[in-house]
């Protein structure tokens, strides 16, 4: 399987290729149990995205959630009027199911604060 420039050079040269031509030329290729073959597309975009430099990693550190994209702390209000926070902001806040916040108003901005807390509790 090819990787990095390698793989970015045979893309670039085989040019206007069918998709699943593309992942065999690469060596995106296995063996299914019945002998047969299987084109790993999955990997091969994988391994085409990371060598233009674009990461996939996998992981909860440094803001990253679990499908691996970074947050980017900007929420929108859907279609129905409801802001969704997401999964990744409540466990890098480690909140679980339950937890009570109260919702401050202020000039176009909203402030959610477990309740119970204090203004020092801010960090």
């Amino acid at each position: 399987m090819l990787t990095g420039s390698d793989l970015l050079n045979k893309v670039k040269d085989l040019g206007d290729i069918s998709k699943s031509g593309l992942v065999r030329a690469c060596g995106y290729v296995s063996t299914k149990k019945d002998g047969g073959e299987r084109l790993n597309f999955t990997a091969f975009y994988e391994a085409l995205l990371e060598a233009k430099g674009i990461s996939l990693g996998v992981g909860g550190v440094g803001g990253v959630g679990q499908g691996g994209r970074k947050l980017s702390y900007v929420a929108t209000v859907q279609g129905n009027g409801n802001l969704l926070i997401g999964k990744a902001y409540t466990a890098l806040l480690d909140l679980k199911p339950g937890d009570e916040f109260e919702i401050k108003l202020g000039r176009k901005q909203i402030r959610l604060t477990p309740v119970g807390a204090t203004d020092e509790d801010d960090e």
